[in-house]
This record gives structure tokens, C-alpha cells and sequence, in this order.
């Protein structure tokens, strides 16, 4: 399967579709092996950093199997969330979890109302999308006022001692775990490649800020490959 960087606009997009679709069923996993576990901790932080009151109404966009939703969940019992996805097969896997209310969207043009949610989070999102900047606005136009975005993904690692071990995890070792665990070794040959093309912490912050979000602040974890970033409308 080709890389879906080699693209752009909907073909790229349909690219990422099947590649999500193919690993579906390892998603989970992959993600504990490849954080060493650290992944559960960071969408504890996401959800936290969203800071739901009973009764919230949650968008967890690009939900996949449903993490960040289940956590909400865990952490504040009365949320009230919306797991939506581009992906027919991870929400398929998702729904095995547990009911939960899955909807079909796109990023870009969402099938929700202005000013619906209280919160919006995101876990590995949005370095998959084409337009960064749309994505955002509408994430913007669905949130209430004081409404608060929370991302989780991928960032730009900066260089530093650390970066040939970190080029060689990227490179080397997650491609062959992608091989012998999910049999697919071309989507986490992606991962690696999109982490290094994404944005880096600064400049996803600024592109928050032209989106029209306040008090902008953010993270950087795990030897500074990932990062949380935060917001409110």
C-alpha cells in the first residue's frame, strides 16, 4: 500500500481511511506497545485537561476505538459524548467496547450544530488531516463559549542527544512491530514519517491561535515526539 503522504486533499485522505481500516484491530494494542503503556496516562491528562462538569457534552473527534471517550466516561459518569470518526471499521471495533453514541464525520464540515459541546479532545487526529486550520474552525464553531479543545498528538521532534535513539525507534523498531503484531508494517512506516512532517508544538499553538482560540498552552512528552496542546473558545 502506498504511502498516503506521496498525496494530498480527498485521494491522501481515502489513503489514511484504508490504513486505519486496515490495522483496526491492533490500533489498541499497537499504541500500548509502541508508548510502553504511556499512552493511557497522556489521555488521562487530556481528559482532565478538559475539565468536564457532570453533564458535559464531550466531541471526541477522531474518536477511533473510543479511548479518550471511555475515559471521559470514567472520569465524569454523566458525560455525555459523542465518539465521531471517519473510519467505519475502528468505530466498529470500538462499539465491541461498549455503547456509546458513534457518529460518521468529517472533520471538516461536522454534523453538529454551532455551540453544541463544552469540550472537544482529540488523540492522534490531527496530523492525519489535510487541513490543519479547517479542522480547527470547526472544532471552534461546535464548542460553546468557554468551551475548552484539548489535543493529543504527534509533534516535530526537536533535535537534540536523544535523536538518533529516537530516529532509530521512529524508523526501525515501530515499522517491525507494525509488521509481526498488526501485519502491516507500510501503516507504521506512515506514523513515523507523518510525526516528522507535522507541525511542530509552536506552530500547532499558532494555528490555535488564528482559529480564534484564547489561553493557548501545551506540553511536550515523551522525549518530546508528542505533545498536548489546550485552549479555550
Amino acid at each position: 500500500m502506498s504511502n498516503p503522504l506521496e498525496f494530498s486533499g480527498a485521494e491522501r485522505a481515502s489513503k489514511v481511511q484504508g490504513l486505519f481500516t486496515r490495522i483496526a484491530h491492533r490500533y489498541d494494542l499497537m499504541n500500548r506497545i509502541m508508548t510502553a503503556g504511556q499512552d493511557i496516562r497522556w489521555r488521562r491528562d487530556v481528559i482532565q485537561r478538559a475539565r468536564l462538569t457532570p453533564g458535559a457534552r464531550l466531541l471526541d473527534l477522531g474518536a477511533g476505538t473510543g479511548d479518550l471517550t471511555f475515559e471521559a466516561l470514567r472520569q465524569v459518569p454523566s458525560t455525555r459524548p459523542a465518539a465521531a470518526d471517519f473510519t467505519l471499521e475502528m468505530m466498529r471495533v470500538g462499539q465491541k467496547r461498549g455503547q456509546l453514541n458513534w457518529a460518521a464525520a468529517d472533520a471538516f464540515n461536522l454534523p453538529f450544530p454551532s455551540a453544541t459541546f463544552d469540550a472537544a479532545v482529540s488523540g492522534f487526529l490531527m496530523r492525519n488531516v489535510t487541513d490543519v486550520q479547517q479542522a480547527l474552525k470547526e472544532q471552534y464553531r461546535t464548542l460553546k463559549p468557554g468551551g475548552r479543545i484539548v489535543i493529543l498528538d504527534t509533534t516535530r521532534p526537536q533535535k537534540n542527544l536523544l535523536s538518533p535513539f529516537i530516529w532509530v525507534h521512529l524508523h526501525l523498531i515501530i515499522p517491525l512491530l507494525g509488521r509481526l503484531i498488526a501485519g502491516a508494517p507500510e501503516a507504521y512506516t506512515y506514523l513515523p514519517d507523518s510525526t516528522e512532517g507535522f507541525l511542530r508544538a509552536e506552530e500547532l499553538a499558532a494555528r490555535m491561535a488564528a482559529a480564534g482560540f484564547k489561553k493557548i498552552g501545551f506540553k511536550r512528552l515523551m522525549f518530546g515526539t508528542i505533545a498536548i496542546h489546550w485552549g479555550e473558545k
